[in-house]
């Protein structure tokens, strides 16, 4: 699957609207029709409440909320919709999807949603820098870069 240009456009400005912090948010619908889902990163709020637990504040990390993550899969199962991604933003780093983000996307080393892209956009200079799109590999155990999100 791929993203409408659209979609890659919302995203880009989800990412420099939230810049400094990370963005994060997902996208459902099918290849014709994608709805992306600006979501908040409570990741500040993770760090307030227990800085031990949530050493990272949000110009380094993002959490969606369960309830708001839920809310939206649910959406989309009801409409017949496929979750088509899921995109973060890295302020002032390269895009790259690192081991927090296979952490945050696997549960026991595999993807509770193993089709979908997770598209990681690089912000430099309030500027946008770089965008990536990540897949699973069943075969390799790991996400690997694609050459085109749209």
């Amino acid at each position: 699957m791929r993203l409408n240009k659209s979609v890659i456009k919302k995203i880009c400005e989800h990412a420099l609207k939230e810049y400094p912090d990370e963005c994060c948010g997902i996208i459902t619908g099918n290849s014709d029709v994608q709805t992306v889902h600006l979501c908040e990163n409570i990741q500040n709020k993770l760090h307030a409440e227990d800085p031990f637990r949530y050493p990272r504040d949000a110009r380094t990390a993002y959490v969606i909320e369960r309830g708001e993550f839920d809310r939206i899969i649910s959406y989309a199962k009801e409409r017949g919709e496929e979750i088509i991604a899921f995109y973060h933003s890295h302020a002032e780093h390269e895009a790259y999807f690192s081991e927090e983000d296979f952490a945050a996307q696997t549960v026991f080393g595999e993807p509770e949603f193993p089709s979908a892209l997770h598209v990681v956009v690089s912000v430099m200079n309030r500027k946008i820098h770089d965008i990536k799109c990540f897949m699973w590999d069943g075969n390799l155990q790991k996400f690997i870069v694609i050459q085109n999100c749209s």
